[in-house]
């Protein structure tokens, strides 16, 4: 490919889902931020964009608002960059910008403060120590968890119920299995996700086969299947009319 079909081929692929990329833009920068920082700044950055106990007492709104723009482990950053490009951007193409922006919104602060309420629970019947009020709570995981709930009505019958039990599984196992209030976090922000189903009604879905379809063409049959996965019939022959002799 030439470098001006590449460059444009870019371009209409970040114009696509101006949010993510956007959102992805501000990510790149705090994590410079926090890469280059001192020791001392980095935790003062840390604990002071969280959205802790103590932050959401103090500044519920605006810790609520930056908690989401920071990530504490800036050598992830390209793997949120395969992530938000995965989910997010799929996300925000097929559903537009206003549901896209909705859904991740909701999943973070909804995530955030129930999971939040959770460990304070904890701390008041001396489950947790109360040191925990002032626990680093920063990152985008709980919108790409919203996202990955919101993907599933693109995804065709049967093969979503597949995806669904896969995302499940992915964040569910490590709340059963005695997780942390960030794993709280995930289970609720990806079943606000799949509540929100009803933005994308009438919006299409991923054209894939169905089963049955694959399992004929893995078979060699006719590769000429329907929608439904039913092998196409051939049309009969036609028969040429007798000519009657007089």
């Amino acid at each position: 490919m030439r470098p001006e079909r590449l460059c444009g081929a870019v371009r209409a692929w970040v114009v696509s889902a101006p949010g993510t990329h956007i959102y992805l833009l501000i990510i790149g920068v705090t994590s410079l931020v926090v890469a280059s920082a001192s020791e001392g700044l980095e935790a003062f950055l840390l604990h002071r964009t969280s959205s802790n106990i103590h932050q959401l007492h103090r500044h519920p709104v605006q810790s609520l608002f930056i908690s989401g723009f920071w990530i504490e482990t800036p050598s992830s950053f390209l793997l949120y960059v395969v992530l938000f490009e995965v989910l997010h951007a799929n996300v925000e193409r097929w559903a537009g910008t206003a549901r896209w922006l909705f859904t991740v919104a909701l999943a973070h602060v909804a995530a955030t403060l129930i999971s939040q309420e959770i460990l304070l629970q904890a701390i008041e019947s001396h489950s947790a120590p109360r040191s925990m009020k002032h626990v680093v709570d920063i990152g985008v995981s709980y919108g790409l968890a919203g996202s990955t709930g919101l993907l599933a009505y693109r995804v065709p019958r049967p093969w979503r119920w597949p995806y669904v039990a896969g995302a499940v599984a992915f964040f569910g196992v490590p709340l059963l299995a005695g997780g942390t209030f960030t794993d709280t976090g995930h289970a609720v922000a990806l079943c606000l996700g799949l509540a929100c189903g009803p933005l994308t009604r009438g919006r299409p879905v991923w054209g894939l086969p169905r089963p049955r379809a694959l399992l004929a063409a893995a078979a060699g049959r006719d590769p000429a299947f329907s929608r439904t996965g039913r092998t196409a019939a051939p049309a009969p022959p036609r028969s040429r009319p007798r000519r009657s002799r007089r």
